[in-house]
């Protein structure tokens, strides 16, 4: 993974390798992606909030998350427009919208947009559940 941006959270990819596990290196920091329908997230309801699982930046709540049937976590949109960044992705054939940690740049996943979700946003984050990590909020 490569970019021209200086995020607040650098690591070597030594470093990475060190702190993650070969699957979620293979899609936090190759943009890799996990089996559909296989993530821990996919279809839990648990209240809370979801961070970057390489760097512990806040990114989704709960309360954004919906059904979309698609295999992975799916929100209408992020805590704040600033916590991802947009990368347009054209690989697989396919023009597609690429969403990173704005903290430290590690693949979650794809944004779509129009697809007749009835979402607020009319938008599907669709996020790897290995990109994150969910925070419980306290009963």
């Amino acid at each position: 993974m490569s970019s021209d941006k200086t995020y607040a959270v650098q690591r070597s990819d030594d470093e990475w390798r060190e702190q993650l596990t070969p699957a979620e290196f293979n899609v936090l920091r190759r943009a890799g992606t996990e089996a559909p329908f296989r993530g821990e997230y996919t279809d839990t309801r648990t209240r809370g909030v979801y961070s970057c699982r390489a760097c512990g930046a806040e990114l989704f709540r709960s309360d954004t998350k919906f059904d979309s049937h698609c295999g992975w976590p799916s929100f209408y949109a992020p805590l704040a427009g600033d916590r991802v960044e947009y990368i347009e992705d054209s690989s697989m054939g396919m023009r597609r919208v690429e969403v990173r940690c704005a903290s430290c740049g590690s693949h979650l996943g794809h944004v779509f947009e129009g697809e007749g979700y009835g979402t607020p946003t009319d938008q599907r984050y669709c996020i790897n559940s290995i990109s994150l990590r969910l925070a419980a909020d306290d009963e």
